[in-house]
Parts: C-alpha cells; sequence; structure tokens
C-alpha cells in the first residue's frame, strides 16, 4: 500500500535503495541516479511529499540504507498531446469500458504519464481508483477494460489471465496468394524489459493465434491489402504483430516488424493498423455474457 495519494490521476513512484547505496544521503542517491532534479526533489522534500513505507517524510540529507523502499512523485516529462478522443462504451459499479485510440498508452511507462488511457481516465472520470484488467500496445487501438473496485480487479484480469476473455482483432495487411488461409500461427514468444522488440525463440509454444482474410481493401493510391481477422488464444506482447510478420504479412504500420524503422515522436501519420475491435466474457460476479464492439475502423 502506498503511503502517498495518488496526485492528479498519478500514482506515487518507489524506489528501492541499492546495496551501493547504503550510507549514502537521499540527495546523493537521487542526485546520482535522476541528475539535474536536485531542486525539484529539495521542493518536494520541503513539501512533506518525498517519505518512507511507514510515511515519515525524508530530507535530502536523511541518510539510507540498503533495501530501503523511498515513496515520491516523479517530475512529469514535457510530453506531446496524443490527439485523439477516448470515448467510453460501457461503466458500471466495477467497470469501465473505452475505445482506446492509437498512440495512447495504456498506463504510465517512461516519458508517457499523462499521456496515457489511465491517467487521462482518472482525471476526466474523477476516479482515481481506476485500475487497467489488463493492456494493450500503445501503438494498438480497441476496446480496454478497467476496474473501478479494487476488489474486483484480481476477478476480471484472471479473465484474461485464463484465457476466458475472447478478444477478436482487426488488421490491414499484405495480401499473399501462396499463403493458406485461415491457420494458427504457434510459436514461443520471449520479450527482455527495456528492448523494444520481442523475438520468437526456440522452445515450448507459449503464443498461439488465428488468422483468417476477411475482405480485401483498396486504399486511395489503387493498392489492394487484406483486412485480417485475428484471434489470439494467449497474450504475450506483440504477439499478433509478430505472427503476421511470420507469415510474410507485416501488419501496415508497424515500426518494429519484420524489421524497426525509425518514428518521429508525435507523427500520428502511419498509425499501425491494429485494432482490438471486440472483447466478450461471462462476467465473473453475476454469470452475464458481456460483449464490447470498438465503434473505430482501419483506414488503409
Amino acid at each position: 500500500m502506498a503511503p502517498l495519494p495518488l496526485r492528479d490521476g498519478v500514482d506515487p513512484t518507489r524506489l528501492v535503495i541499492a546495496d551501493e547505496e547504503s550510507g549514502l544521503t537521499l540527495g546523493e542517491v537521487l542526485g546520482a541516479r535522476f541528475p539535474g532534479t536536485e531542486e525539484y526533489v529539495a521542493r518536494e522534500s520541503a513539501a512533506g511529499s518525498v517519505v518512507g513505507s511507514d510515511g515519515i517524510p525524508l530530507t535530502p540529507s536523511t541518510p539510507v540504507r540498503a533495501r530501503q523502499a523511498v515513496w515520491m512523485y516523479r517530475e512529469l516529462p514535457d510530453e506531446i498531446e496524443v490527439p485523439f478522443d477516448l470515448p467510453v462504451l460501457h461503466q458500471d459499479e466495477r467497470i469501465v469500458v473505452v475505445d482506446k485510440p492509437h498512440f495512447l498508452a495504456t498506463m504510465p511507462r517512461g516519458a508517457r504519464v499523462v499521456q496515457s488511457a489511465l491517467v487521462r481516465l482518472r482525471r476526466e472520470l474523477g476516479e482515481p481508483r481506476l485500475s487497467p484488467a489488463h493492456r494493450l500496445d500503445r501503438l494498438t487501438a480497441g476496446v480496454l477494460l478497467l476496474t473501478r473496485d479494487p476488489a474486483a480487479r484480481g476477478h476480471y484480469q484472471q479473465l484474461f489471465a485464463t484465457g476466458a476473455a475472447r478478444k477478436e482483432y482487426c488488421a490491414l495487411a499484405p495480401l499473399r496468394e501462396d499463403l493458406v488461409l485461415p491457420a494458427v500461427v504457434e510459436s514461443r514468444i520471449e520479450k527482455t524489459p527495456g528492448i523494444m522488440r520481442a523475438y520468437e525463440v526456440p522452445g515450448p509454444v507459449n503464443a498461439r493465434s488465428h488468422v483468417e482474410l476477411e475482405a480485401e481493401s483498396t486504399g486511395p493510391d489503387g493498392v489492394t491489402v487484406g483486412r485480417y481477422r485475428l484471434r489470439p488464444e494467449t497474450g504475450k506482447t506483440h504477439q499478433l504483430r509478430l505472427h503476421m510478420a511470420r507469415l510474410g504479412v507485416p501488419i501496415l504500420g508497424d515500426p518494429l516488424y519484420p524489421e524497426q524503422r525509425e518514428v518521429v515522436d508525435g507523427d500520428f501519420s502511419d498509425p499501425l493498423r491494429l485494432l482490438a475491435r471486440s472483447l466478450a466474457f461471462s462476467d465473473p460476479f453475476d454469470g452475464a455474457e458481456r460483449v464490447f464492439v470498438s465503434g473505430r475502423d482501419l483506414v488503409v
């Protein structure tokens, strides 16, 4: 339990003192980890907003010990606004379901804090206890479920962890005359924290996707592409993107697969053509069949 409340929709950050930092002052530790933030840390400390796990305020001159937890609010980065709406598809006493746009992160991460679905919704709805039950990639649009009640969160998370939540995606990608569909793609996917790409590696299968061609779409330049229906049985990071690239039909607008390319932050002109089109499940509390469908579409 964090000893600090949310601040304007943003959770406090927990830092753990490393063994080699024991005996230093908090100011020395934070100055080494976050150069240039000394004035910010001094202001936060003076306001009582830097505390230990017991809630007792800490100052830059406080000695710290190994594995001690320090709680504080991170200095918010300058962020480029994601200029797309975040409509609410459904809400009741336990859940909120939204139609997330491309380019908006699900949760705060790295340089994207305020420009995340979670923080925007906490602010817009005035609900600090909102929390996502699952995640969509920042570049993927579509149906996203959040919980209102912390006591209910685990029940909805289990739907995704066990595969009881039925997810259907739509993607635009090139056509291949020799590609036999429908198909089931299986592989082992692993991702290292801090590295953007995930990789298919040898080993037991942990990712399975169903792929079929729904229709063909022609863009304004006359190029015809496929509109694919994707149904993941598992939920590995970048699973659908990797599996489509493996089939030789990488999703349009993908900056990572099959090869990574440079993208200018703030350029919203070429979104990943991947949409979490629908989400269905039996509600863990009343057994009601829930079906939520995105109002968005993909454009070549």
